[in-house]
């Protein structure tokens, strides 16, 4: 299951490649994000930044200090990695090896759980990340994948479970 897993967040990260990406994009995905939690009443943090900047931030009602530290750490594991942060802990799993200190990845400042996600630009590569944290691992990667997806018109499935 684990490389079925691995196989299919892969794809999600090659097909969800934005043709651009700025201020405006990065407040209309992370709008998008925080109606698809509030809707469903997710107490998630949601942070969008690239390794200089923010571009977005909220949190919604039940949300923690603790969420809102986990998506920074989820997203620096993006940006170190140009992974989502799900992908880079299960490969790390199946290769036997720990975020600390085998990958080099200090509890401090990266996490290898799901929620972080490339914001990848067509021609340009990684640029920047989304973190969402409050929910189940794999519910926070594809609040993730899912955002962008619809913005990029792409139907995409859930991840096998």
């Amino acid at each position: 299951m684990s490389q079925q897993l691995i196989d299919a967040i892969k794809e999600q990260e090659q097909r969800l490649v934005l043709d651009a990406f700025d201020e405006d994009i990065a407040f209309e995905i992370g709008c998008d994000l925080r109606a698809r939690a509030k809707a469903v009443n997710a107490p998630v943090s949601i942070e969008i930044r690239s390794s200089s900047r923010r571009f977005f931030f909220a949190t919604l009602p039940g949300a923690t200090p603790e969420n809102q530290d986990w998506g920074r750490r989820k997203i620096n594991t993006v940006l170190r990695t140009y992974k989502s942060s799900m992908r880079a802990g299960l490969e790390y799993n199946a290769e036997g090896r720990e975020q600390w200190p085998d990958v080099g990845l200090r509890y401090e400042d990266f996490v290898i759980h799901g929620g972080g996600f490339p914001v990848t630009v067509k021609g340009v590569g990684v640029i920047a990340a989304i973190g969402i944290s409050g929910l189940p691992s794999i519910e926070d990667h594809e609040m993730s994948a899912f955002a962008l997806a619809d913005r990029l018109g792409i139907k995409m499935d859930s991840l096998p479970r």
